[in-house]
């Protein structure tokens, strides 16, 4: 089960909602913990969330979900309606950045996706949840009745229609403006995935384990104990040699070729006696 089902099923399935779209977000200008609770401050993925509740007349939320570090469970932090929503701030609408903004009545959070494709995917899912939810609210306020026609003079004919406040859309790329398609939700899907692959590559957990050995051989330092075994063992040597009872190293090498021709020669003089 993926995140978003996760979230889903333990967030929203209880409120009779239905989740619309979840990405991993994080503060692009976090908050300065004071001193006292900057040691007792947990880990936790953020995530934020669009839903639609099933009931008539129907509501759209944005929520704010948590999940602490070593904890299966996710955590409902704040919640605001659609109403609440004044303004969704693209960042760029030259190129896909992860960066933008979300502006309430009485807050705005400066966010970053985890990839520009998971921003383009909330972004256009929201302009377009956000359209329709507005669309019926306008049908609803104002309901268009052919048979009856206000009075001229009457205070009803005088009144001017009721216009929803929907939010604004601002540094949006045009793409997700346009009508949703399903060709698209598939490519940012797509990008996502290869995302978090590359991601999941990068990170420490990926990397293979002869890294590790090649680092541990080289950070690898001889005990204390025996190294000063091999320099006991090289005074004596050269102790030995100064006295002249221990050969040396040209002896020695001497000694190993006279050995080695003498063997040469042995298997030599058994071949020519073996053919003869």
């Amino acid at each position: 089960m993926n995140i978003q089902s996760a979230i889903n099923r333990e967030i929203f399935a209880p409120l009779d909602q239905k989740l619309l779209v979840a990405i991993e977000v994080r503060r692009r200008n976090r908050k300065k913990a004071s001193f006292l609770t900057a040691g007792r401050q947990k880990k936790y993925a953020t995530f934020i969330c669009l839903s639609a509740s099933n009931k008539a007349p129907p509501q759209l939320f944005i929520t704010k979900v948590k999940q602490f570090e070593g904890s299966p469970r996710f955590t409902k932090r704040s919640q605001w309606t659609a109403e609440q929503l004044r303004q969704v701030n693209g960042i760029n609408p030259d190129k896909d950045s992860p960066e933008f903004d979300l502006t309430f009545d009485r807050s705005c959070d400066q966010w970053v996706a985890g990839s520009a494709a998971e921003k383009c995917m909330f972004i256009q899912v929201l302009f377009h949840a956000c359209r329709h939810y507005w669309e019926g609210k306008a049908g609803q306020t104002n309901p268009g009745q052919p048979g009856e026609q206000p009075a001229s003079g009457s205070q009803e004919g005088r009144k001017a229609p009721v216009v929803p406040r929907h939010p604004d859309f601002v540094n949006c790329q045009s793409k997700l403006m346009a009508d949703a398609c399903s060709v698209n939700m598939v490519i940012y899907r797509c990008k996502i995935f290869l995302s978090r692959m590359k991601n999941s590559m990068m990170s420490p957990r990926g990397r293979p384990r002869c890294e590790g050995k090649q680092a541990s051989v080289k950070t690898r330092t001889p005990s204390p104990a025996r190294g000063g075994m091999t320099k006991a063992v090289r005074r004596a040597s050269q102790v030995l040699v100064e006295r002249g009872d221990f050969p040396g190293r040209a002896e020695v090498k001497h000694a190993h070729m006279a050995d080695s021709g003498r063997r040469h020669a042995g298997a030599a003089r058994k071949v020519r006696t073996r053919t003869a």
